[in-house]
């Protein structure tokens, strides 16, 4: 598509979000019972993945970067994510100790967004976890040097098939050293609901002094 075309195409883009909205009395007691609520609203409308959100770290410079993690669990304490400790990502969260992460649900029109600072889970929970994986994303923990730089699909292959072999007579994978989950523990969680002429609902719950305290943020 030449750069004309493009130019032409993207302004006229736009979707009226009519679908629903989101008032203050519409909200569940707290920010996990109301994103667990979304979650589940999410999956029976059918989206694809809708554990999937946008995790966005920060370098010790302020650089920032994001990607699509996958979230694995939920309760008051925070949002769970697992991945290699010795990736990008986690390098990151090592250096500043904070994340934030969106749920895109385009297909209801909404998004949840929650901010905080991270933690490493226990082995227990990351334990828990693992051994609930298929054998097959097991054994690619293991074989994948994540976010590091390689000379070919042929030399992931091959990394594959020696952890294969390594644990042929190995009935249960175990965790690698490497590898664990990141709690998110939430300062502020707002929930966004598309409405007509970009007068969007955004309610938010932020954590303060006396505990957790319910706003509207403008669109």
């Amino acid at each position: 598509m030449s750069e004309a075309t493009t130019s032409i195409t993207l302004p006229a883009m736009r979707v009226s979000y009519e679908r629903s909205a989101l008032g203050e009395g519409d909200l569940a007691a707290t920010w996990h019972e109301q994103l667990q609520l979304w979650l589940d609203e999410a999956t029976n409308a059918g989206l694809l993945e809708p554990n999937a959100m946008v995790l966005a770290t920060a370098d010790p410079s302020g650089r920032p970067s994001s990607r699509t993690v996958l979230a694995k669990g939920l309760d008051e304490r925070g949002l769970v994510f697992f991945t290699n400790y010795t990736s990008a990502k986690s390098h990151d969260l090592m250096a500043t100790r904070y994340a934030s992460t969106t749920f895109p649900w385009y297909g209801l029109q909404r998004q949840a967004h929650v901010r905080g600072t991270v933690e490493k889970v226990s082995h227990a929970e990351t334990t828990e976890y693992w051994e609930s994986r298929p054998r097959g994303s097991q054994l690619g923990a293991w074989a994948s040097p994540q976010s590091r730089v390689v000379t070919g699909r042929p030399t992931l292959e091959s990394a594959l098939n020696k952890i294969e072999r390594q644990f042929t007579d190995t009935e249960r994978v175990p965790v690698p050293p490497h590898w664990g989950g990141w709690r998110i523990r939430p300062e502020e969680v707002e929930f966004w609901q598309g409405r007509q002429d970009r007068m969007h609902d955004r309610l938010r719950f932020r954590l303060g002094r006396d505990g957790w305290e319910t706003e509207r943020v403008a669109p």
